[in-house]
């Protein structure tokens, strides 16, 4: 089939993830799958989501835009926000590490782009919600940020971070050559107990409650990173990672700062 004749339902194996109706029993059990994982990891991942063909097209698509990605490097704490200088040197919310990514914001994806065709589909993102437990999603409201593709080449990294949003969905188009692992420690703080020796711990190097999840092309992965902590590991060799993050949230018209766009995207809305 022809590139311009694919429709977004045509990038998904829907033999395996009946998405297209939610109200069935097939689609039911799904969500529910989807569900359960969460509570127990904060993670769920559904391997295989895109056809091989269509990891294919995204990922010579991905190839493409790439040469557009702001790559910027920074240093932060994992709570994404300024040290408190009254806390010991050693406490988890004065511990700096650094960060460096290439991403290509979604203004830079064009309008036939079958990335951001996917993205722009309704029964996915209401297949999403679903999987969430989230009586209705909306597309973010941002120019840059609504969709993003993650570009990160050798040497770069995301460090130990707790997200600000309480989702993140992405979906894996290539692994790098070496490193990229996606590592997260499950649930390792909540609303009500920030667990900052746990926390502390994993910083000074005590990794053994790592989960690490393969980075295998065509998975959609839902993250709930607002208590699980996460990072990618360093990039090692010449092939690039590249993965899609879908941005939604459970209210419409959220946009990113101007901060945060100045620092991702080297540039304001």
């Amino acid at each position: 089939m022809q590139r311009e004749a694919l429709s977004p339902a045509d990038l998904i194996d829907l033999i395996r993830y009946p998405i297209l109706d939610l109200h069935r029993d097939a689609a039911r059990t799904l969500t529910h799958h989807c569900r359960e994982q969460l509570d127990r990891s904060g993670a769920c991942e559904l391997p295989g989501f895109l056809t091989p063909s269509a990891v294919d097209l995204l990922t010579r698509e991905g190839d493409t835009l790439s040469t557009l990605a702001y790559h910027s490097e920074s240093r932060g704490t994992p709570y994404l926000e300024i040290p408190d200088r009254m806390l010991p040197e050693d406490h988890p919310r004065r511990i700096l590490d650094g960060t460096s990514v290439g991403v290509v914001a979604y203004d830079q994806f064009p309008p036939d782009s079958l990335m951001r065709r996917l993205y722009e589909w309704d029964p996915l993102m209401e297949f999403i919600g679903a999987a969430l437990g989230k009586e209705r999603l909306y597309r973010y409201a941002d120019p840059f940020g609504a969709l993003n593709l993650a570009v990160m080449r050798d040497g770069e990294r995301l460090h130990w971070h707790f997200d600000q949003t309480d989702f993140v969905t992405s979906i894996a188009l290539r692994p790098a050559e070496q490193g990229g692992d996606f590592d997260y420690v499950p649930l390792i703080r909540s609303a009500t107990d920030e667990n900052y020796p746990r926390v502390q711990r994993l910083l000074l190097g005590d990794e053994r409650e790592v989960v690490r999840v393969p980075m295998t092309p065509g998975t959609l992965l839902l993250f709930e990173g607002r208590n699980s902590i996460h990072r990618v590991t360093s990039i090692r060799g010449n092939i690039t990672r590249l993965v899609a993050l879908l941005a939604y949230d459970t209210k419409p018209g959220t946009r990113s700062s101007k901060l945060l766009q100045r620092a991702r995207y080297g540039r304001e809305a």
